[in-house]
């Protein structure tokens, strides 16, 4: 049973965002985010309301049911009212618990993707290819914006190393249990025997980072810039335009080559600075919090194995979640890439909705 104060909090919350909305005093900056948060409990306060009057409203039909006035017609509407009203009171207790969840203020951000080839050469830099491919193809499907911030590409058409913008409507929830290690299990177009090959990819999904989220000093920063290089080192730039940024507190670097122009290349630097930071800034709170993040989803520990894609067998699993999908064709195309996600979503909600209980 949740405690009624935590219920008559939203209550409460609810009518003074009222007041302040319609009082037409609010500070200009505060609006879109008191409007929100107003429009979020709008959902909800009906609900808290009922919740809170269950008890009296059994109370009352139980006295109907008691009354010696009562007619028979009366008391078995009492009674049916009463069966309502507890099926009714655990359907609301349920959504009163989702929505007192922590939110996630990153969930509505956009968000930054990075791809990286891991251990096994060559097919690993196809396995990384093909997954960018995926994540385009989701956003294609979605109609969410994809921009190239970086890309390093490896022979035969694999990808050293990815990393993109997505921009388009609460991202960052949608892909932040994408991050960690993706292993693939295949037979290479170069295997002449038909053996299975292991290989993997990195995938980190980082919140993109606001001004109002990092504030960068310029005495935080080491800037060093160089000459871009092709494959093999060889120039292709007879300017000094790569830049190279090192933010000193964290350790964190950042390098960008992409652009002929060493200002394109530090605006796109510093945008990956941002997220980094504000990503390294968020999981050093999240684990002074909790310490039992390792057995949480989405930890966004970079090490860890999340998913293999077993083409053989033509089946994706996650393992975090015992999920497997024996559709890993129409899964790569991004055709049931939200199957995935709802589970995803809905087992780290069962995981905190059991930490209330």
């Amino acid at each position: 049973m949740l405690p009624q104060d935590k219920v008559q909090n939203l209550i409460n919350r609810h009518l003074q965002l009222e007041k302040e909305l319609s009082s037409g005093e609010i500070d200009k900056n505060k609006y879109a985010e008191v409007s929100k948060e107003y429009s979020d409990l709008n959902e909800i306060v009906e609900k808290a309301k009922q919740y809170l009057s269950y008890d009296k409203d059994i109370e009352d039909l139980n006295n109907i049911i008691n009354d010696k006035d009562s007619d028979n017609e009366m008391k078995e509407f009492a009674n049916s009212e009463i069966e309502n009203l507890k099926n009714n009171y655990l359907i609301i207790e349920k959504k009163l618990k989702m929505f007192l969840l922590p939110k996630d203020l990153a969930d509505s951000k956009n968000a930054i993707i990075e791809i990286r080839a891991g251990t096994g050469g060559l097919e690993a830099s196809l396995f990384a290819s093909d997954l960018y491919k995926m994540y385009e193809k989701v956003c294609q499907k979605k109609k969410w914006s994809l921009e190239i911030i970086s890309i390093s590409k490896s022979d035969a058409g694999g990808l050293k190393e990815v990393v993109a913008l997505i921009k388009g409507k609460n991202i960052y929830s949608s892909l932040k249990y994408e991050s960690g290690v993706h292993r693939v299990q295949r037979v290479p177009d170069t295997e002449t025997q038909g053996r299975v090959h292991t290989s993997a990819a990195t995938v980190a999904v980082l919140p993109e980072a606001e001004d109002l989220d990092i504030k960068l000093e310029e005495k935080d920063l080491r800037i060093d810039v160089f000459r871009s290089s092709g494959p093999g080192g060889q120039s292709v730039n007879t300017t000094d335009s790569a830049v190279r940024i090192t933010h000193i507190p964290t350790g964190i670097v950042v390098s960008q080559q992409d652009e002929k122009s060493q200002i394109r290349n530090k605006e796109k630097g510093l945008k990956i600075l941002k997220s980094r930071i504000y990503d390294f800034e968020r999981q050093k709170i999240d684990s002074e919090r909790s310490r039992d993040r390792k057995n949480k989803i989405g930890t966004g520990d970079r090490s860890e194995r999340i998913r293999t894609y077993n083409f053989p067998q033509g089946r994706v699993t996650d393992h975090r979640i015992n999920l497997t999908l024996h559709k890993l064709e129409e899964f790569m195309e991004g055709e049931i890439f939200d199957e995935m996600i709802e589970n995803l979503n809905l087992q780290a909600q069962q995981y905190e909705l059991n930490k209330i209980n």
